[in-house]
C-alpha cells in the first residue's frame, strides 16, 4: 500500500501539468511561476534545515568508531575509521562524502539453518548508492549547459564525457541508464526484501518514484517526443536572468518534466533528500575521537547544590541502623 500511494502521488504530479499546460495553456505558470517558487522554497529551506542543525547543541564528542581508537604507542590505530586528529577527521569526511566508506563497509546478517548467524558482504548497495549520486550529480551538472551562454568548458567536457560512446542520434548518454539501473535496484531492493519492504514508508519510496518520473520524462523528451532544444534555453536563460519569455513550440512534456523537478525542489527540505546538507553537520562524522586524550566538558555547565552521601546518612542514620543498614559511622 505504501508503494501504490507513492505511485498515486507521482501520478498526479503528472496530471497536473498535462492538464494545466497541456489542455489549458498556463505555460507561464508552468514554466516560469512555478519552478521560481520552487527555487525560493528550496533554498529558504535548505538553509532553514542546515541553520537549525548548526544551533543544535553537541556537548560531548559523539564520533561512531569503525577502528581501534589510539591509545598506547604500540597498538596500531585506525587513523580513518577511527580517527584522533582534524586531518584524520577530514581524510573520514571525505571518503564518507565523495565515496560512501560507511555504507562501503557496511555487511548483511542473515540467520542460517543450525541455526548460524552469518555475515556477509553487502555491496550491491553501495554500488546502487554511488552510481545513483553521481549520475544524478552529472546529470544536473549538464543540465548548467541551458542557464549558461557560452556554456562554460567544464560543462562542455562533462557533455562529451558522457556521450563519449556515440550511440545513436541524438547521443546516448552514459549516465541516463546508469541512473534508471540504479533507480530500478533500488526500488525493487525495498520492494523484493521483506525485512526493507516492513519498514519501508512512503517517504521511501515516493522521492525514488519522483525520481525515475522526472528521468523518464527527460529520456522521452530527449528521444522519442522531441522538444525544440533552443526554445528550451531561451525559457531556461529568462528563469536564470529573471527576463521571462516563454517560447511557443515548447511541448507539454517539458512542462511535467519541469513540475516534477519543482515538486522534488519542493519536497527536498523536508525530506530525507536533506542528508546532502546533513552529512557535513553530522557529530557521529566531523568529530575526531579524542576522548582517551583530552577531557571534553559540557560548556554550559552551571554549579548544582548536591545532597552528598554522608549529608545524606547524617540524617537518616538513626533510621538505617533500626532497618540493620550498614552505615559508614557508628
Amino acid at each position: 500500500m505504501n508503494v501504490l500511494y507513492s505511485l498515486l502521488l507521482v501520478l498526479a504530479l503528472v496530471v497536473i501539468p498535462l492538464v494545466g499546460a497541456g489542455a489549458l495553456g498556463w505555460h507561464t505558470l508552468f514554466g516560469v511561476f512555478i519552478p521560481l517558487f520552487a527555487v525560493v522554497v528550496f533554498l529558504a529551506g535548505f538553509v532553514y534545515r542546515v541553520m537549525e542543525w548548526g544551533r543544535s547543541a553537541v556537548p560531548f564528542r559523539i564520533p561512531t568508531t569503525g577502528g581501534q581508537q589510539e591509545s598506547l604507542s604500540w597498538i596500531k590505530p585506525s587513523k580513518l575509521d577511527n580517527p584522533s586528529t582534524t586531518a584524520g577527521t577530514v581524510g573520514r569526511m571525505i571518503l564518507e562524502i565523495l565515496l560512501f566508506r560507511s555504507l562501503f563497509r557496511n555487511t548483511r546478517v542473515q540467520l542460517t539453518t543450525g541455526p548460524k548467524l552469518s555475515y556477509g558482504s553487502s555491496k550491491w548497495l553501495w554500488l546502487g548508492a554511488i552510481a545513483f549520486h553521481y549520475s544524478f550529480f552529472i546529470i544536473l551538472a549538464r543540465h548548467m549547459r541551458f542557464f549558461t551562454e557560452p556554456v562554460p568548458v567544464p560543462f562542455e567536457w562533462l557533455d562529451k564525457l558522457d556521450g563519449i560512446l556515440q550511440i545513436g542520434v541524438p547521443t546516448l548518454y552514459m549516465t541516463e541508464i546508469v541512473i534508471l539501473a540504479a533507480l530500478a535496484y533500488l526500488f525493487l531492493r525495498r520492494v523484493v526484501v521483506p525485512q526493507l519492504r516492513y519498514i519501508s514508508l512512503p517517504a521511501d519510496y515516493f522521492p525514488l518514484l519522483l525520481i525515475l518520473a522526472i528521468v523518464v520524462s527527460g529520456v522521452l523528451m530527449r528521444y522519442f517526443i522531441r522538444t525544440d532544444i533552443m526554445d528550451i534555453k531561451s525559457l531556461a536563460m529568462g528563469l536564470a536572468t529573471l527576463n521571462f519569455t516563454v517560447p511557443e513550440g515548447i511541448g507539454v512534456i517539458f512542462y511535467i518534466h519541469m513540475f516534477l523537478v519543482s515538486a522534488l525542489l519542493v519536497y527536498f527540505p523536508m525530506s530525507k533528500l536533506m542528508h546532502l546538507g546533513g552529512v557535513f553537520l553530522t557529530p557521529t562524522r566531523n568529530l575526531s575521537n579524542n576522548n582517551r586524550m583530552q577531557r571534553h566538558v559540557n560548556p554550559w555547565n552551571y554549579p548544582v547544590k548536591v545532597h552528598t552521601y554522608e549529608e545524606w546518612e547524617n540524617e537518616y542514620r538513626d533510621k538505617m541502623k533500626e532497618a540493620g543498614l550498614p552505615v559508614e559511622k557508628e
